[in-house]
């Protein structure tokens, strides 16, 4: 199973939210296990007999996992005691019998937790708190009904708050094809969103109080804080909630209100924009500046992101840039590219956004620093060397893309030094490492989807992904059956990169 190296990046963010805002783990004192445990054999039986259940695919060696189990175990414990009860269960998708029914329901990270609905016919994702209190009320919130009905100022002032985007549908009378594709929409997106619906505009906090036909109010926290839509074909009002709920400016900080909108920026397709400065130092002048900017590229395929350097460490290690780089501002591209511009002022933003809309800016390449020495067995390549070890060397290149945190990496590198070593009298063959979570990689020519990633380039250039068993003979029968030797190499002509999709053959 797979996962794009964005992907990851998003998910060690969703992390280090979850990190900040869970608090300490707490033991069940009852030693019954509430949460159910299923598998291959049983999964389908037991989706089929609950309307309402969550399932969490996990692996065992996964640190959040481990966090989250006695948070998860605690909730499933209160809500047995639900009316009705809500049930929670769990797939250690990592079992091999297992890894079928994971890629059936697309589990790309641990952990992935999945509301399925009506007996399976309908699967969301859970979007809620990782701590048990929150698992429990977003829980209680979406086994309810899609839309609540707001029947007073007090309902309607508890339901919008003051921190949280939320859709409220006006109508004259609960009937109609406005209200029923506003129903839709709602089943669609609770696990997005809270909607909520009444007949008296009146009782609404903010916006227009004499409405006299049906009407969708989005609240929100920043910007003009409310807005009205009235074109209810439910494409229209999809598209209208997901652009209206997203800042012109997204905040990101260690303040978990942030949480919901810095996800949303990241899953934008747009291109992304990301200033990281100290807030402490001269905020105001730099967000005033930025804000501007946003105002104007909003509507050009640009999303904009300021981040505190407190909370941006993350950040700055996946970009390749340091902390007396900032203030910064990277641009990063859809398919890949990154642009930067480190000590940026606040009067230099506009004119270098400019010019990065009109194609006047160089990409940034992250790299590693080239080892001063490299005599090992497995030869270390970094971004900068990439393109004289393996492409310009004239020798078959067996290069693992791997990251350092990855436990089969680190199973695998005691075997890739033995092959090593084996063809260590071999001019014509290296055997290379290339930190994939350190280095940016021409994704035209390798697709990294998980790690380790195994890839054979031979002296004549041809490249495939290598598919084989991880061991120390099938590693060395590949390279013997597919190296071409330096006197043929030079008379060959280099092959054209393998197009069919590598995948992983392991979970991150």
């Amino acid at each position: 199973m797979a996962i794009s190296r964005v992907s990851i990046f998003v998910i060690s963010l969703l992390a280090l939210f979850a990190s900040i805002s869970a608090s300490e783990s707490s033991e069940v004192s009852d030693s019954k296990e509430f949460v159910l445990t299923l598998d291959h054999s049983n999964f389908s039986e037991t989706i089929a007999k609950h309307d309402f259940i969550l399932v969490e695919f996990y692996a065992p060696w996964c640190g959040h996992c481990k966090s989250l189990a006695p948070e998860y175990e605690k909730a499933a414990s209160l809500l047995s005691s639900h009316d009705p009860p809500i049930a929670l269960a769990k797939v250690d998708a990592n079992e091999d019998s297992n890894k079928e029914l994971a890629s059936e329901y697309d589990v790309k990270g641990f952990p992935t937790l999945k509301i399925f609905r009506n007996g399976g016919k309908h699967i969301q994702e859970y979007k809620g708190p990782r701590e048990a209190e929150g698992i429990v009320e977003y829980l209680k919130k979406q086994s309810g009904p899609a839309s609540v009905e707001i029947k007073s100022a007090d309902d309607a002032t508890t339901f919008v708050g003051d921190d949280k985007v939320v859709i409220v549908g006006i109508f004259p009378e609960f009937s109609g094809e406005e209200y029923k594709n506003f129903l839709a929409v709602a089943e669609k997106l609770r696990s997005d969103y809270e909607f909520g619906h009444t007949t008296d505009a009146k009782l609404l906090p903010r916006g227009e109080s004499s409405v006299t036909k049906p009407t969708i109010r989005l609240f929100k926290p920043f910007d003009e804080l409310v807005v009205d839509f009235q074109d209810f074909q439910v494409d229209a009002v999809e598209k209208f909630i997901e652009e209206s709920s997203v800042p012109t400016l997204t905040l990101f900080s260690k303040d978990p209100a942030h949480h919901p909108y810095v996800i949303k920026f990241f899953n934008s397709p747009n291109a992304k924009a990301l200033l990281f400065m100290n807030f402490s130092i001269d905020f105001d002048s730099y967000k005033s500046k930025y804000e501007q900017v946003a105002a104007e590229y909003k509507s050009k395929g640009i999303s904009f992101l300021l981040g505190d350097l407190d909370a941006s460490q993350g950040a700055l290690q996946y970009f390749g840039l340091k902390e007396d780089q900032v203030p910064l501002i990277i641009v990063q591209t859809n398919d890949g590219k990154k642009y930067v511009k480190d000590k940026v002022e606040p009067k230099q933003i506009a004119s270098w956004i400019q010019e990065y809309t009109e194609g006047k800016l160089s990409p940034h390449r992250k790299s590693e620093a080239i080892p001063e020495s490299n005599d090992e067995p497995v030869k270390v390549v970094v971004a900068d060397t990439l393109e004289d070890i393996v492409f310009k060397s004239g020798k078959n290149v067996f290069l693992e893309f791997y990251a350092p945190w990855c436990g089969h990496c680190q199973k695998l590198a005691p075997i890739l030094d033995e092959v090593a070593i084996s063809f260590g009298n071999d001019a014509d063959v290296i055997i290379a490492k290339l930190d994939a979570t350190a280095n940016d990689l021409p994704d035209d020519t390798f697709e990294v989807k998980g790690y380790p990633t195994l890839y054979f380039r031979s002296a004549s250039g041809k490249i495939e992904s290598y598919e084989g068993d991880r061991t120390k003979e099938d590693i060395i029968e590949f390279i013997q059956k597919n190296k071409d030797s330096a006197t043929s190499a030079t008379s060959a002509t280099p092959a054209t990169p393998a197009t069919e999709e590598s995948s992983a053959k392991d979970e991150l």
